[in-house]
């Protein structure tokens, strides 16, 4: 009796998770709630309140629950006699397995979107276990015929596993049935590389003009400082307290200036979007090929992302945002990022860059740039210039590249 209690418990935890995973994905923690998650599968809400007591109990179970599947993808790819042969099988599998969630063979994975939002004691959990997914991970590349220093192994994985939490949310624009050839794809740029003889960083870090060169000085500190919170702790952790006591002012001072959280996250996207335009379009106008002007982009947003001025808020936060406006902030991001591979086109046109999907490769570039904030926890106390050779340039030369040849 006992046992099958313990079996029906179990389905029912399952259940639930699986209802969860799939309202956090489409509502974020924030918009989703107990009530509506029961609902979806015929339950009260206090049939999940008797396993999780909080949905911050459940976000974290279901956020635990998608790191042990991509483990188990992992474990499985590592197996491979080749670090190309692993990672293109971990790029099948994992395509596969988001296919199977997609189209309901399968339960749904969360999303990473939200694992900022956690607090403690939710946060060390979940990332505890995100670090053993992360070095499990790392062995990809072992077995190199050139050695990687552990700061390159790092950024190298953390390319590479933002690539995997970017690519769940960017399949949805495939047919499912299309997942499996956009893999290879994906496998073949990031193996094979953008393209990259003779790249030179440094002259693509012009400055960018910020929209705040023309606006409130005040008002742009504030979102300079909001941006920064957002990104590291969630719109949740990001605290109109926190907020002011970042910059040293009174919460009466934030609202002078801006009126609302709600209005906050927008303007934030708005400032972000501004910097991506400001920098595609000033690589647009620049003179060279199609390759020099994608390194002319990406080297101007990489050091965006890591000087006084920036970061850009995370993709992550549209989860953040009113439902009435994520749609709208999300199709700006979309057409923002297609930009990219107008470089990529102009390259194969000119023969700068070979020929490969453009979609793919500005899909990849736009994941880069995006977690770029993030590397520096991997490569503690690398300069702005050590980062961008250790994580920007194997996408460039591909991802197992000899970095002893390979141009910084």
């Amino acid at each position: 009796m006992q046992a099958r209690e313990t079996k029906r418990s179990a389905k029912k935890r399952e259940i639930i998770l699986d209802a969860a995973a799939s309202h956090f994905n489409r509502k974020g923690v924030r918009g989703a709630t107990l009530t509506e998650i029961a609902a979806s599968v015929g339950l009260v809400t206090n049939s999940i309140t008797y396993y999780y007591r909080k949905k911050e109990d459940l976000a974290a179970a279901c956020l635990v629950r998608t790191i042990d599947v991509v483990k188990q993808l992992i474990a499985e790819a590592v197996l491979e006699a080749t670090p190309e042969d692993r990672l293109r099988t971990l790029l099948r599998l994992y395509a596969n397995r988001l296919a199977a969630g997609a189209s309901g063979s399968l339960s749904s994975i969360m999303s990473f979107n939200d694992i900022r939002a956690l607090a403690s004691p939710h946060a060390e959990t979940v990332f505890e276990e995100y670090n053993l997914m992360f070095r499990q991970l790392r062995e990809l590349f072992r077995d190199l015929p050139h050695e990687l220093s552990r700061p390159e192994q790092n950024a190298r994985t953390h390319l590479l596993l933002s690539i995997l939490h970017a690519a769940q949310e960017w399949l949805n624009y495939y047919e499912t049935e299309d997942y499996l050839h956009t893999a290879e794809r994906i496998g073949d740029v990031v193996i094979r590389g953008l393209g990259g003889v003779g790249l030179k960083w440094d002259a693509a870090r012009d400055i960018v003009l910020l929209p705040e060169a023309e606006g409130d000085p005040a008002r742009a500190a504030f979102l300079r400082a909001s941006t920064r919170l957002i990104n590291d702790q969630g719109y949740r952790g990001a605290s109109v307290e926190k907020i002011s006591a970042e910059l040293n002012v009174t919460k009466g001072s934030f609202y002078h200036h801006i009126e609302s959280k709600d209005e906050l996250i927008v303007d934030c996207f708005e400032r972000s979007f501004h910097v991506l335009r400001s920098a595609q379009n000033a690589a647009f106008s620049s003179p060279g090929t199609g390759l020099d002007r994608l390194v002319s982009v990406t080297g101007r947003l990489i050091a965006y992302q890591l000087s006084a001025d920036g970061p850009l808020l995370r993709i992550s936060a549209f989860n953040a945002l009113p439902e009435n406006l994520r749609e709208e902030m999300k199709h700006t991001m979309e057409r923002l990022s297609r930009r990219f591979s107008e470089f990529v086109v102009d390259g194969m046109i000119d023969g700068s860059i070979r020929i490969m999907d453009p979609a793919v490769a500005a899909f990849l570039l736009n994941s880069m740039i995006n977690a770029t904030i993030e590397v520096e926890w991997w490569v503690a106390g690398a300069s702005p210039e050590e980062i961008t050779g250790f994580y920007a340039t194997p996408l460039f030369t591909g991802i197992f590249a000899n970095p002893a040849i390979s141009p910084r």
